[in-house]
C-alpha cells in the first residue's frame, strides 16, 4: 500500500488557489484606479461607500450564516429533530460543509477587500485629485 503524499496534494491546492485569485485580486486593485481616473473623485467616492455597504452587510450575512448553519448541525447531533443518522442530520452536514468556509473565510475577506480598494484609492487620491476625469 503507498503512502498518500501529503505536502503534493496542498501544493496542487495552493498553486490553483492561488492562480484563481489573480482575477480577483486585479479587480480588486484596477476598479478604483478606473473609476478614479474616468469618472473623477465623486464618482470613486461613491464607489468606495457602495462597496463599503454592501461589503459588510455581506461579510456580516455570511460570517452569521456561516455560524447559523454550523449551529444547527450541532444542535440536531444533540438530540433534536432525529438526532445522528436522520434525514436532518444529513441536511445540516451538507449546510456545514457550505457554512464554515462561509463563517471562516469568505465573510472575512470581505473586509480585506474593502481595505485594499480603499487604501488603493487614498494612495492614487493625488493623481485623482489633480485629474478631471472624462467625463
Amino acid at each position: 500500500e503507498a503512502i498518500p503524499e501529503y505536502s503534493k496534494c496542498v501544493d496542487i491546492s495552493t498553486s490553483a488557489a492561488l492562480k484563481e485569485m489573480i482575477i480577483p485580486g486585479a479587480m480588486a486593485i484596477i476598479s478604483p484606479v478606473v473609476v478614479g481616473l474616468l469618472l473623477g473623485a465623486e464618482a470613486l467616492g461613491g464607489m468606495l461607500a457602495g462597496g463599503l455597504v454592501t461589503g459588510v452587510l455581506m461579510a456580516i450575512f455570511m460570517s452569521n450564516a456561516g455560524g447559523a448553519w454550523d449551529n444547527a448541525k450541532k444542535y440536531i447531533e444533540g438530540g433534536k429533530y432525529g438526532g445522528k443518522g436522520s434525514e436532518a442530520h444529513a441536511a445540516a452536514v451538507t449546510g456545514d460543509t457550505v457554512g464554515d468556509p462561509f463563517k471562516d473565510t469568505s465573510g472575512p475577506s470581505i473586509n480585506i477587500l474593502i481595505k485594499l480598494m480603499t487604501v488603493v484609492a487614498l494612495v492614487l487620491a493625488p493623481l485623482i485629485i489633480g485629474h478631471t476625469g472624462l467625463f
